[in-house]
């Protein structure tokens, strides 16, 4: 396989994302679940999403459509498309599906997928994290990586217009 075909191979549906993570729990790995816009991605993203992969043996990554962003962040987001975004993230090793999701919040793919684990930047609490009691009530976990400072897409945003 290609490496272009393998990376987007790693973009999901969500009849076909359910299927992979009941195989995938059945030969007993352990799914992890986060999700962001991921815009600018920035290596304040690659740090969290690699310690997030560490959680668990399989990485989902739920990424906010454009129409989401533009609810969430205004209309002059996203700066990358999100084809684009998925594309970057599908890319990184350790990510092993990339599902895009058009709602303000990922509760319907957490409560359909039910990862094993949940995890968020350590900018969030765990009682404010979307999903946590879903996942708990269905014996999960929920766990905060601890976040990066000093990078965020908006910053470089700033920068850039400022220059």
């Amino acid at each position: 396989m290609s490496h272009l075909n393998k990376i987007n191979s790693k973009i999901f549906s969500l009849d076909d994302l359910k299927n992979q993570v009941n195989a995938w729990k059945q030969a007993g790995e352990e799914v992890v679940f986060t999700n962001g816009c991921f815009d600018i991605i920035h290596r304040g993203h690659i740090e969290v999403l690699a310690q997030t992969a560490d959680l668990g043996d399989r990485l989902i990554i739920g990424l906010n459509s454009d129409t989401s962003i533009q609810k969430l962040k205004g209309e002059d987001r996203p700066i990358i498309d999100e084809q684009a975004r998925s594309i970057l993230l599908a890319a990184l090793n350790f990510v092993d599906a990339v599902i895009l999701f058009p709602e303000d919040t990922p509760i319907n793919l957490i409560s359909t997928l039910l990862p094993d684990v949940l995890a968020k930047g350590g900018d969030y609490e765990i009682e404010t994290i979307v999903g946590q009691e879903i996942v708990q009530n269905n014996g999960g976990k929920v766990k905060l990586v601890p976040f990066v400072d000093g990078f965020s897409s908006t910053t470089i945003i700033e920068k850039i217009k400022n220059s």
